[in-house]
């Protein structure tokens, strides 16, 4: 009886942290009703895609454990002083950083950080206006590379978008979303509250470099991090960073490869299978192409807030070809509710540990400046055309 309460347990908590990967299994099982297992199958998944995926996820990992991250932004919060510098260091930190680490790895690295600092000002207001923006940030400095977030990374896959015309494609909304954190940090980034100052800051900050981190350990992961971007501009097969990556994670760093979100690799494959039934099933396929076909912009931002961007990606990538407008659609579409974009859960689980009491004022704060954001950036693409 024990056993079996222990089994249901396990399931549901399993169920519970990765609810998304629940869903995506649970379309693919009833797809494969609808059209049973066949050598069809063998065509649906996208290998390069989990390939870059895998290899990337498995280098952030090792730099993380290094303590490269960790470093880096100390560095960097150690020239900031006063709380309208300390906001916007942090922000454009996550801006930035994201366009190379992924806007997850950002946010998991950073954010705590950034609680650490922030509490030297005994403001909650600051606290949780800047952690929002630093999510906004996140989300959007992602959107401006194909190795940014799994949704781009996708796409450029499966568009054969060269990459200078992918950079070029977001340009626009990268610098548009640049300036106007900038004006929102500039205008409401210094809140009533405020307590502290710059001599407490500058004793968190100023701490000592993880123990862990040597030059051994990051070399080779620098290293295959350049084999991946030379993967995604397509100057090397995406074999050779796969390989490349678990070689040093075998050879220099196993728990590196455990950190890799295998469950984010499954929720592909398992929306792969479920496109390419759909696909399939000439009824329905015929009626997701109507729904999609000359909407892809609205339909994309729309289906991110419900499903998040990318499992939209994935599912409406089997039903139109217009790439730049499902491109930008599933990166502005990042914006807008919690689950928009899954990197924003990490922020707000990050903040709900430290100050569980503000959890409704962080929640009004990152809605309210994430519609105005997802207005503007909207705005803009209708203006664009895209």
């Amino acid at each position: 009886m024990l056993a079996k309460v222990k089994r249901y347990v396990d399931v549901h908590e399993f169920v519970r942290k990765d609810p998304v990967l629940m869903i995506a299994l649970a379309f693919a099982l009833l797809s494969c009703i609808a059209v049973p297992p066949d050598a069809g199958y063998l065509e649906y998944v996208d290998v390069r895609t989990l390939g870059m995926l895998f290899s990337l996820m498995a280098v952030m990992a090792g730099l993380t454990r290094a303590g490269v991250f960790s470093a880096l932004c100390r560095r960097l919060l150690a020239i900031a002083r006063g709380p309208r510098r300390l906001c916007l260091t942090l922000v454009l930190l996550a801006f930035f950083s994201s366009m190379l680490i992924t806007n997850d790895v950002a946010l998991v690295t950073f954010v705590p950080l950034a609680l650490l600092a922030l509490r030297t000002f005994r403001s909650e207001q600051l606290t949780c206006f800047t952690v929002a923006l630093m999510t906004v940030a996140a989300n959007l400095g992602s959107m401006a590379t194909p190795v940014g977030n799994p949704q781009n990374l996708y796409l450029y896959s499966v568009s054969h978008m060269a990459l200078g015309d992918f950079l070029l494609l977001m340009l626009p909304y990268a610098l548009a979303a640049l300036a106007l954190l900038a004006v929102v940090i500039w205008l409401c980034g210094k809140p009533s509250d405020v307590a502290g100052g710059a001599d407490t800051e500058r004793q968190v900050v100023h701490e000592d470099v993880p123990a862990g981190m040597a030059i051994r350990r990051i070399l080779p992961w620098l290293a295959v991090f350049a084999l991946a971007l030379l993967s995604v501009a397509r100057v090397l097969p995406f074999e050779v960073p796969v390989a490349a990556a678990a070689l040093v994670g075998v050879a220099f760093d196993r728990a590196t490869l455990r950190h890799v979100d295998y469950g984010l690799l499954l929720t592909f494959v398992a929306f792969f299978v479920f496109v390419g039934n759909v696909g399939r099933i000439g009824a329905v396929s015929a009626l997701f192409a109507q729904m999609v076909t000359g909407h892809e912009l609205i339909v994309s931002v729309a289906a991110s807030q419900v499903l998040s961007n990318v499992p939209a990606a994935i599912l409406l990538s089997g039903f139109t070809d217009a790439w730049s407008a499902l491109i930008v659609g599933t990166n502005i579409g990042g914006l807008g509710t919690l689950i928009a974009s899954m990197a924003s859960l990490i922020s707000y689980k990050q903040l709900a540990l430290v100050l569980p009491h503000a959890k409704g004022r962080y929640m009004k704060l990152f809605t309210a400046w994430n519609i105005v954001f997802l207005v503007a950036l909207l705005a803009l693409a209708m203006v664009l055309g895209r």
